[in-house]
């Protein structure tokens, strides 16, 4: 594709939802109309785009839309984009459309694919990380991530009003195949007696051993924080373990999908914005390759490579923190 003024763009938002993609949404529609261009909304992500579901906007498409959680675009999984066959498809879509640019809204696999469509057809491309996990690699924070912590902490601070009402051990479950983010900081928030992380082999003695230390110092009730891992249902496992094993009762409550609603919370409000402003900007420049991130208190761009992969381990710190306030 050759270089040419920039004058049409498309955003689209692909994978799982995230509370704040609408801010971002909003940010780059308003961004791109300030800047003279023409802007399109793609309707459920990579598979739209397949289907040419494009809604031509303007700043009253996105009015009223800031507060709301979810994507007034949706979203959708397309495993169909990993054939370079079909990218070429949806890159001739693109061109017969007259798009110069597209900013994708997601995380790492709504990344390969804009990454894969700049390699293959030069296509200019602009990532802005939008997951509840906030494990993308490259940035400090994806949009979605505040929300859904402070839905589950929300959650569980409801769940320990019961479980010390009954004298009872809850586990909660909350989201995170991969990432441990959303249960450190549920778990830290919420004073939970153990928190067990995806990457961490359960130890069940010292769950166990937490819950008795606590018993034994007159504590009626404790909360346990668990991260889905792999295969959803982990926390049944640990209170089947602890019942059979340790002769300690525990009831679980798996959180789910409410973490990925709900309205934006002010952090996701302004972080999204920001970067949905700099995604159009870094277009205007002449960027090919790129991806918003927020280092440092900062939205920068980054090249979009170094953003494919997922943050391998949180910070230790943090696991040492939530170590230590859980004696």
């Amino acid at each position: 594709m050759s270089d040419k003024k920039l004058k049409t763009i498309a955003v689209l938002c692909s994978g799982g939802d995230a509370p704040g993609m609408n801010c971002a949404i909003r940010a780059v529609v308003r961004t791109a109309l300030g800047e003279g261009l023409e802007v399109y909304g793609i309707k459920r992500g990579y598979a739209g785009l397949l289907e040419g579901s494009f809604l031509k906007m303007e700043a009253s498409t996105v009015g009223n839309i800031i507060q709301h959680g979810g994507t007034m675009l949706q979203t959708s999984r397309c495993p169909e984009f990993h054939d370079p066959d079909i990218r070429k498809e949806a890159f001739h879509i693109l061109r017969r459309k007259n798009i110069d640019g597209l900013i994708v809204i997601g995380g790492n696999g709504s990344y390969a694919g804009a990454q894969a469509l700049q390699a293959e057809h030069g296509l200019p491309v602009v990532g802005i990380p939008g997951t509840i996990d906030n494990d993308i690699q490259g940035t400090d924070y994806t949009i979605g991530f505040d929300t859904a912590v402070q839905t589950a902490v929300e959650a569980v601070d409801k769940i320990r009003d019961t479980a010390f009402s009954h004298a009872r051990t809850f586990i909660v479950e909350v989201m995170g195949r991969k990432s441990p983010a959303i249960a450190l900081h549920v778990g830290v928030c919420t004073g939970a007696e153990n928190i067990v992380l995806p990457s961490d082999e359960v130890n069940y003695d010292q769950i166990a051993q937490d819950i008795k230390r606590g018993i034994n110092r007159g504590k009626i009730s404790s909360i346990i924080i668990c991260a889905e891992g792999e295969k959803a249902g982990l926390g049944y496992e640990i209170q089947k373990e602890l019942e059979e094993k340790h002769e300690l009762s525990a009831h679980v409550c798996i959180l789910g999908h409410i973490q990925r609603g709900g309205n934006p919370s002010a952090i996701d409000r302004f972080v999204a914005s920001r970067m949905g402003y700099v995604a159009v900007k870094s277009l205007l420049k002449g960027d090919k390759s790129m991806a918003t991130a927020y280092v440092g208190g900062q939205v920068i761009t980054i090249p979009l490579e170094k953003s494919l992969g997922k943050k391998d381990k949180y910070l230790p710190q943090f696991v040492d923190l939530a170590r230590a306030l859980s004696i």
